[in-house]
């Protein structure tokens, strides 16, 4: 899993063979096909594996946020944004290769997406919001904005800082949530 974990980020997914993983790990192809099926359901295993740790971390920043919508927000998101970013890998397993692997975390990354929308949803549902707001659409709005951000931070050239990331997500969210000008 661990050589998975860098060369699943780069070269990444597409690039990166059975052999080149076994030759990493320095283990059998056979040694690898009695762990997993195929190189897919090793992403797949490393994709959850990343979503849990994050889920965990960022309800744990929920949970000690100060008692308002922007305290929540702020916390949420810097905990997230903080986490992908500590590790480069992390961050391009999660944002970039899930992506570019096709159908093979389709399921995978529904499921993370749905589990972050929840957790955004319960956060957020003691809160009053302005007008008719379906907190669901909110919710999945923000995770594609953050997506978003999360990319160009892989990907820009400059890489914008993680403080500009999380001031802007914080303010997506806001805006979505309580019609803020």
């Amino acid at each position: 899993m661990t050589a998975a974990y860098t060369l699943y980020a780069k070269p990444g997914f597409a690039a990166t063979t059975i052999e080149r993983l076994c030759s990493e790990a320095r283990i059998s192809n056979r040694a690898f096909y009695e762990c997993f099926g195929g190189r897919e359901e090793l992403l797949q295993a490393l994709h959850e594996r990343c979503v849990e740790e994050s889920l965990a971390h960022v309800a744990k920043a929920l949970q000690e946020a100060p008692h308002s919508l922007e305290g929540k927000v702020e916390a949420g998101i810097r905990a997230y944004i903080e986490f992908a970013t500590a590790d480069w890998r992390r961050a391009r397993i999660m944002h970039l290769e899930v992506r570019r692997s096709g159908d093979v975390l389709t399921t995978s990354r529904q499921r993370a997406v749905d589990a972050f929308a929840r957790l955004i949803e319960e956060a957020a549902a003691e809160f009053p919001v302005a007008g008719p707001v379906n907190r669901r659409l909110v919710a999945l709005g923000a995770i594609g904005a953050l997506q978003e951000l999360l990319i160009e931070w892989i990907l820009g050239s400059p890489t914008p800082g993680i403080d500009e990331l999380v001031d802007v997500a914080s303010h997506i969210f806001r805006r979505a949530l309580t019609g803020a000008r």
